[in-house]
């Protein structure tokens, strides 16, 4: 297998840590024996996003191991997206690997993404062939990415995470964005840049069980969506308009029963109709504005995206 040499470039690991109290060790270790392989200029920056476990005690230990090695810890849960993004600004490398810390993600697969990148590639992504993980989820990522392409017109292979290997100057674009609303993937791919996929093996979760339930990937899908398409508002005029062109419709039918004397009780099935289908479409298209100004609302409050409570080793601010 051939060696990326990069001596002199340092590259950057990012991972954010969620309840992984008893995977930090194995992390670090397995990181630290692949990077040493590849250069003795690099960091792992290991954001603690205030897990309710001992996560940060394991990461402050082998803080002060291992000056290599940064830990930051985020005031109180922001979710994996804000501490990816609190990991690439604290970043230096001229490379940068993201991944996650369950080591689905193998560290023994860093050496492939970069002799892939040395080819002439700005990013590489990695992509899961054949995915660990159980049949609902990977069912659900799948009708996710149907139905976000279909609103953004943004492909994403979903077999593809957030492990994979970014130049410096792709995370410095990424930099720029600072929406509230986030969510690494799609935001790799609006900034554009040459990329490339490589096959890689995906491991079983090193411990426990994934934190990311029904609801809170229910809400990071709604949350991307409405931050990459305005398609929903587009199909409200167009289910408003078809609602209004049936409504005439019936209009005109109900005026020919009327003056034909088929109708007993005028007015009475116009007043149902009026009540629930048009009163509950009404609704729905209000709910579906409403969403759009609630994130309007969270983006003009312009607050910092991350809150960072604790930082080791990296200019040590705490």
């Amino acid at each position: 297998m051939q060696i990326a040499n990069m001596d002199n470039i340092l590259i950057s690991v990012v991972s954010p840590v969620y309840k992984a109290e008893l995977i930090v060790d194995e992390l670090v270790i397995r990181l630290t024996t692949e990077l040493k392989k590849i250069t003795n200029d690099y960091e792992i920056i290991l954001v603690e996003d205030c897990g309710p476990d001992n996560s940060w005690g394991k990461i402050a230990e082998n803080c002060k191991n291992d000056d290599h090695i940064t830990g930051i810890k985020l005031s109180r849960n922001f979710g994996q997206h804000h501490a990816i993004t609190a990991g690439l600004d604290h970043c230096s490398g001229e490379w940068v690997i993201v991944m996650d810390c369950d080591l689905q993600d193998r560290p023994e697969e860093i050496v492939n993404l970069l002799n892939k990148a040395k080819e002439g590639y700005d990013i590489v992504f990695a992509r899961r062939a054949q995915r660990q993980d159980n049949f609902l989820k990977k069912r659900m990522s799948k009708l996710y990415g149907r139905i976000f392409y279909w609103l953004s017109g943004i492909k994403i292979d979903k077999t593809i995470a957030n492990f994979g290997i970014y130049n410096q100057k792709v995370i410095r674009s990424i930099h720029k964005l600072r929406e509230p609303m986030r969510d690494f993937g799609p935001m790799i791919k609006w900034v554009g840049f040459k990329d490339t996929s490589i096959d890689v093996v995906h491991s079983s979760r090193f411990e426990g069980k994934s934190s990311y339930d029904l609801a809170k990937l229910t809400n990071l899908a709604l949350s991307t969506i409405l931050a990459y398409s305005d398609k929903p508002l587009k199909l409200t005029v167009k289910l408003g308009t078809l609602i209004s062109f049936f409504a005439f419709m019936f209009t005109f039918y109900n005026l020919y029963e009327y003056f034909t004397g088929k109708i007993t009780q005028p007015g009475y099935t116009t007043l149902i109709l009026s009540v629930w289908i048009l009163g509950g479409m009404i609704i729905f298209i209000i709910g579906v504005v409403g969403l759009y100004i609630s994130k309007i609302f969270e983006s003009v409050k312009n607050r910092p995206l991350y809150v960072i409570e604790k930082l080791i080793n990296r200019h040590d601010e705490n």
